[in-house]
């Protein structure tokens, strides 16, 4: 019960710029779940799309390769799908290669959608609590004026330890929002790489197994 009293404190001191920061990190926390949910199932989905394919691409069988990517929404499936299709009409491998990163410019924005919103609102409640401290300050030099000699310097250490309350609030939110950011990005590239893997392996595979003409 101590520790809830003294959060609940310390959040009613800071003054009316905590309510913003922490509808930030409120946004943010829910920005991060998301990201991290979707990028998780896609590198899942991703593994498991390939592991199916990569069979009949080595045998040549492209019919049941292109049945298994068009029933997935996988962001793998849809690049091979892309590379499965010109693969049909397509003599030389620069053709098919083209296709794929058709695909490709397609998908990477979709796996780096809203993260770097995380980067942004760790600037943002870092400035409100700068903002909400140097408001604070503003306040508090102003109630001291107005006092007596004797009252002034307590209340000017109490002024300021509120007001130190909002940038203290700011810090909490901005550290987690851009660590969890460098995380989500490092996945993202992560995933990207292991795209750009699979896209030169089917390119490999399919010229072994159909040579490109000249």
């Amino acid at each position: 019960m101590d520790t809830y009293t003294t959060i609940v404190k310390f959040f009613q001191e800071g003054g009316i710029f905590m309510y913003p920061i922490a509808l930030i990190a409120a946004l943010g926390a829910a920005v991060a779940l998301e990201r991290w949910l979707y990028l998780w199932r896609t590198e899942g989905a991703n593994r498991r799309i390939w592991d199916e394919v990569a069979p009949f691409l080595k045998t040549g069988d492209f019919k049941r390769a292109i049945s298994a990517t068009s029933s997935s929404g996988s962001a793998i499936a849809q690049i091979l799908s892309y590379g499965l299709a010109r693969v049909q009409t397509a003599k030389r491998r620069d053709d098919v290669e083209k296709a794929m990163e058709e695909s490709m410019m397609e998908v990477v924005p979709k796996l780096e959608k809203r993260t770097h919103y995380l980067a942004s609102f760790a600037n943002i409640a870092t400035l409100l609590g700068l903002l909400g401290t140097i408001i604070g300050l503003i306040q508090a030099f102003q109630a001291v004026s107005n006092a007596s000699p004797a009252e002034r310097a307590d209340l000017l250490s109490a002024s300021i330890s509120v007001a130190m309350n909002t940038t203290a609030f700011g810090l909490i939110v901005a550290i987690p929002l851009l660590l969890v950011h460098s995380v989500l990005q490092s996945k993202t590239t992560s995933i990207v790489d292991s795209l750009e893997m699979a896209s030169v392996k089917f390119l490999n595979t399919v010229v072994e197994r159909r040579p490109e003409t000249a």
